[in-house]
């Protein structure tokens, strides 16, 4: 019996595979987060990322229609990655609701040790590079430095609650005063690689909230 030969697949098309194709497409954002917490998107380069991941370049425009929703599906990806980092030291009961902000700094200088100061806020990077002249990109970092906001706000509410500040603390006001100042001691952080610049923004942080 002659059978017909297999139909070979296009160059640069992706496997059929419905699964493997979520698996691809969430390895190439999590590499972008990497290689963006490091880097401007301006110049991170797509070659670089699928050769990294040994993905076809053709591939990529089926998973992403361009580079701008790549970079919206990485800053998706980095928000939730952030809120989970958050809820796990903002909302952890075992401690003192000031002591869990403490914590979750501490948590966050260990991290930028560990990788010798080349990564930063992802947030941060983006908002310097793209704020001022892409609406969509700012759009998405204000939404994600407010839902920061609202975390940490919740848990300086539970501090005044607990009496570690004073009850007519403005806990949204002080949240974002703490997320200006800390994505302005992580960048300073990166330049001097040292950790002393967020050591001086935290101590001074806490020494100012009302008690």
């Amino acid at each position: 019996m002659h059978r017909s030969p297999p139909t070979p697949r296009r160059r640069g098309r992706p496997p059929a595979d419905g699964a493997a194709q979520r698996d691809t497409r969430a390895a190439l954002v999590r590499a972008g987060t990497e290689l963006l917490t490091e880097q401007g998107f301006v110049s991170t380069g797509i070659d670089r990322l699928l050769k990294g991941l040994g993905v076809p370049k053709g591939s990529f425009y089926h998973y992403f229609e361009s580079k701008e929703a790549f970079g919206y599906a990485v800053i998706d990806n980095y928000r939730a990655y952030f809120a989970r980092k958050l809820d796990r030291w903002l909302l952890d009961e075992t401690l003192a609701p000031l002591a869990r902000l403490a914590a979750f700094v501490a948590d966050a200088k260990a991290g930028m040790a560990r990788y010798e100061f080349r990564r930063g806020c992802l947030v941060g990077n983006l908002g310097q590079e793209l704020g001022a002249t892409h609406d969509g990109f700012r759009d998405r970092l204000e939404a994600t430095l407010g839902d920061w906001r609202n975390r940490l706000a919740t848990c300086l509410e539970a501090a005044r609650a607990a009496g570690e500040i004073a009850p007519e603390a403005d806990c949204r006001r002080l949240a974002d005063y703490f997320w200006v100042g800390w994505e302005g001691a992580v960048l300073r952080a990166k330049l001097v690689r040292s950790n002393a610049p967020i050591d001086l923004f935290a101590e001074m942080f806490f020494a100012g909230l009302p008690r």
